[in-house]
């Protein structure tokens, strides 16, 4: 069974920084592409961020030249690091493979003076 755990997400001042990562434990995560999705209060679900299994990225306007995404398959992890963060930015943040497995519970970033 497939599991992510979520991590790194905090209160930050706007123009602030944080780096998020994501626990993958199930086999084969070298072969798997992974995202990042974020979900603000009364909003729906929404794509952030995408790696491949070769470590191409692709990220959302929205976020464009702020977040970048990365990945180390010696640890199953993924890694969002989140630059010159704006209120707007605030949301749950999980990640997950491509497709969609099961989700796991976010972190949780606040963006607020």
């Amino acid at each position: 069974q497939v599991q992510v755990v979520e991590s790194g997400g905090g209160l930050v001042q706007p123009g602030g920084s944080l780096r998020l990562s994501c626990v993958f434990s199930g086999s084969r995560f070298s072969s798997n592409a992974m995202g990042w999705y974020r979900q603000a209060p009364g909003k729906q679900r929404e794509f952030v961020a995408v790696i491949s299994i070769g470590g191409g990225t692709n990220v959302a306007d929205s976020v464009k030249g702020r977040f970048t995404m990365s990945r180390d398959n010696a640890k199953n992890t993924v890694f969002l690091q989140m630059n010159s963060l704006k209120p707007d930015d605030t949301a749950v943040y999980y990640c997950n493979t491509v497709p969609w497995g099961d989700w796991g519970q976010g972190t949780q970033v606040t963006v607020s003076p």
